[in-house]
């Protein structure tokens, strides 16, 4: 057994820890088929320069399209060499071009795929280039593509990153519609175009597929305002479909994040042990993430892949003896796939933790407001404006009522869900950190559910999932919004009044980002960059809850819990951040979802049928003299 000294909050701790659970995260990447960690560190320039003189080469291949002087000279090849050649040139310049650009990017993520597609592009665009050298033309390009090909095989080790099959399979049937698409444009366009003969399907076709890479093919036109438009049209189609393949051949692999029902039962069973030390422990049980495990089975880390970056929450799950196990195989499957590693809300101790295994960087993200059940009162000036609104709110008729989900009949939690759902402004969720994502589902018995009622009608709704067996965590606020002003606030003194009959001695409110910096910047004598920061938050707060949420975790007057945020290096923040966000659905990328629109279209399609129909019908039984009248 060795020892291992972390200095988390409080008194240090000394944590012990087992050989599986222990080893180097070097050592694990070599298992993985990785070079190993400072192998890797010290080679981490190679990527780099070699998307940079990809990106290099592929600007040259597509601005050199714009020389006309060198199609020109290549036209005296043509008496030599069969074909096409000048076209051929042109387009292979441009195709390949485009195609290293889009590459570079994977190439300088380590992407296997992206080597093995620029390698190939490269010998045949070194080919395409010493046809032009006979001339003296462009021989640089042809030794600077030489040189790369020559160091991406010697370096080839360090394009190890995989790909996810899915989206292999995925870019070669969007290939496959997409093609077929240009192939019947193209051929609908020469069918009504004015066309110097009668050409057979055959030639037609071939004609087209020529034209979508750039070559003239055998149909000749009988205007030449209508060929443009036609070489215009095909060059365009064939550009756009190549882009696309490319894009979704390379873009991040994006998996299936489903928790299945066995990890699931060891998840809960590690949260029974040891779920009492990180309030966030139980959202580990969401729906859309995934888990890895350190060898040793003792812990886990849960986590979602968005847009390219592997996103854990909280502290890993399970004796923090084997947290090291669980971020080296975390770490390892990140650098595996080229996934950025994150961890959003993580506590002190779990930032410590993942900094030292990952040689990450942390950043104090906010505070988690935390409240002592035992400590809490509605008396004393503090409290103030909480008592006078929680007792507005009971003079006007509403009610509480504090249950764990399980005691609550299904009938019952199934309208309260159904009402709740039809609360939500839209059909976003928000959520992934600090949110469970469901209500009444399967195995959330041990849950928290308040419920305010007006006259019998539901008007509000909070959602605490477990924290250990002496805690609870919120989890959901909803309200009816003609409901009266303060609801939330009744409801939360209610759950924490009924609390010590549920065997609760602590509750955790809402997350409140950048607490510290909003609290420092309001007080008399704070320095310019302080107060310049929190004007910032509070203009940002027009489109995020930063400085609503710090407002009203604050009126608790509760115990401030810092949260990190863990990320490889100020380089990645932007990327990183950009993913957590739109994991925590406050960026929501626009989707066309052509099975909700088309689900409308026909029912608006059906309804103007019904009303013809029934006019229709009262013309019919209309008699003839009322019908003149």
């Amino acid at each position: 057994m060795s020892t291992l000294l972390l200095r988390g909050p409080g008194p240090d701790k000394r944590l012990e820890m087992t050989e599986s659970d222990s080893a180097d995260p070097a050592d694990r990447q070599g298992k993985a088929g990785l070079p190993a960690g400072k192998a890797g560190r010290r080679r981490a320039w190679i990527p780099g320069i070699a998307a940079l003189v990809c990106l290099l080469i592929g600007l040259s291949d597509v601005l050199a399209v714009f020389r006309p002087d060198l199609h020109e000279k290549l036209h005296r090849v043509n008496a030599f060499v069969p074909g096409t050649l000048t076209n051929v040139t042109r387009s292979a310049d441009v195709i390949i071009g485009l195609m290293l650009l889009l590459l570079s990017h994977g190439l300088r993520r380590r992407k296997r795929r992206a080597w093995q597609a620029v390698v190939a592009l490269l010998v045949f665009d070194i080919v395409i280039h010493f046809v032009a050298l006979i001339h003296g033309q462009r021989y640089y390009s042809a030794v600077v593509g030489t040189i790369l090909l020559i160091a991406l095989l010697y370096f080839h080790e360090e394009f190890y990153a995989v790909g996810d099959p899915r989206t292999r399979w995925n870019a070669l049937r969007v290939f496959v519609v997409l093609a077929a698409a240009d192939l019947a444009i193209g051929l609908g366009y020469l069918a009504v175009g004015p066309l110097a003969g009668n050409y057979p399907i055959s030639e037609r076709v071939q004609d087209v597929v020529y034209e979508l890479v750039g070559v003239y093919g055998p149909v000749q036109w009988a205007s030449d305002p209508r060929a443009d438009l036609y070489h215009l049209l095909t060059s365009v189609l064939g550009l756009f479909t190549l882009i696309v393949t490319v894009y979704l051949f390379l873009r991040p692999a994006q998996p299936r994040a489903r928790l299945a029902a066995a990890d699931a039962a060891k998840i809960r069973a590690l949260l029974a042990r040891h779920g009492d030390r990180d309030s966030l422990g139980y959202f580990a049980l969401r729906n859309d993430k995934s888990v890895i495990w350190s060898p040793s089975g003792k812990a886990c880390v849960c986590y979602r892949v968005v847009s390219g970056v592997m996103l854990a929450a909280g502290d890993p799950i399970g004796d923090p003896e084997a947290w090291p196990g669980a971020i080296a195989e975390f770490l390892a499957v990140a650098a595996r796939h080229a996934w950025r590693p994150a961890v959003m809300g993580c506590s002190e101790l779990g930032a410590e933790v993942w900094c030292r295994e990952g040689d990450l960087s942390a950043l104090e993200l906010g505070d988690e407001a935390i409240v002592n059940v035992t400590d809490f009162s509605l008396s004393g000036r503090p409290m103030r404006n909480v008592r006078q609104m929680v007792n507005r709110v009971a003079k006007n008729g509403y009610t509480a009522d504090v249950r764990r989900v399980g005691d609550i009949p299904r009938a019952e939690l199934d309208r309260i869900v159904k009402v709740a759902d039809s609360w939500r402004g839209s059909h976003t969720e928000r959520g992934f950190s600090m949110a469970l994502g469901r209500l009444g589902g399967a195995g959330d018995g041990d849950c928290v559910m308040v419920t305010a009622k007006e006259n019998g009608v539901l008007r509000a709704v909070l959602h605490f999932v477990p924290w250990g067996p002496d805690g609870l965590s919120l989890d959901l606020m909803r309200r009816d919004r003609t409901a009266q002003p303060g609801l939330n606030d009744f409801l939360i003194v209610e759950a924490i009044k009924a609390a010590p009959g549920l065997g609760v001695k602590r509750m955790s409110l809402n997350f409140a980002m950048f607490r510290a910096a909003l609290e420092r910047g309001e007080r008399i004598g704070a320095g310019p960059v302080t107060k310049a920061w929190r004007s910032l938050l509070v203009f940002m707060s027009r489109w995020f809850q930063i400085e609503s949420l710090y407002k009203f975790n604050a009126k608790f007057c509760p115990v401030w819990e810092p949260r990190f945020f863990v990320f490889p290096g100020g380089r990645d923040a932007p990327r990183i951040a950009l993913a957590a966000l739109e994991a925590e659905a406050f960026l929501v990328w626009p989707k066309l979802e052509v099975k909700r629109y088309a689900r409308r279209i026909g029912r608006k399609l059906s309804l103007r049928k019904a009303s013809r129909r029934m006019r229709a019908g009262m013309r019919r039984h209309t008699p003839t003299s009322v019908a003149q009248g």
